[in-house]
């Protein structure tokens, strides 16, 4: 049996106990909670993780897109240069083309065997570069006489009225023109037929 000292040190025991479970905050049934709440805060943090996922998916699309485009352009540009790198030097060369064009139409009929010598020489160089031209991708253009005025490909020196030519047709051509590749490097010169309509 217990004394009345234990008593009262198992009563004071009890008491403070009490008086802490009553300090502190009550506890919470579960079952009279109201859900709603909680499961509205779920879904909107579900809901921002969503659509931070799809920008996230959209910008990361997007940076593959422009990668890509930034290859083909590349690309693109690496082919460009390759191609038309040249442009200078090939212009640059057409004088030369020219000029040797110019000694073969100087020559006349009748040549001495030493001057035959030299123009077999320049007639091999001509085709030698011509050969050349046509190795990088430049082209000749020959307009004929009587073939129609093109001013994408042609430039005009001079009009004149010419019979049986009609108006904007080639009546002469002075320099021949060139492309490279599918590039004007230089128009063809020509004069250019003025005949009124009759």
């Amino acid at each position: 049996m217990a004394t009345p000292k234990e008593d009262n040190i198992f009563d004071e025991i009890v008491d403070a106990a009490e008086a802490e479970a009553a300090s502190q905050d009550p506890i919470i049934d579960m079952t009279q909670l109201d859900s709603e709440p909680v499961e509205d805060e779920m879904h909107a943090s579900i809901t921002a993780i969503i659509d931070e996922r799809d920008e996230l998916k959209d910008r990361l699309l997007r940076s593959l897109a422009e990668a890509e485009n930034i290859r083909k352009r590349g690309e693109r540009d690496r082919r460009e240069a390759e191609q038309f790198g040249g442009v200078k030097l090939s212009r640059d060369m057409l004088p030369v083309y020219d000029n040797l064009t110019r000694a073969l139409d100087a020559a006349g009929e009748e040549v001495s065997e030493s001057e035959k010598a030299v123009l077999d020489g320049v007639e091999l160089t001509l085709r030698e570069l011509l050969n050349i031209f046509s190795k990088h991708g430049i082209t000749q253009i020959e307009p004929q006489t009587g073939d129609t005025f093109d001013p994408q490909l042609h430039q005009a020196m001079f009009e004149a009225p010419v019979p049986d030519v009609p108006k904007g047709g080639i009546i002469q051509v002075m320099t021949a023109g060139f492309l490279l590749h599918d590039r004007l490097l230089r128009p063809a010169q020509v004069g250019v037929s003025s005949t009124p309509a009759s």
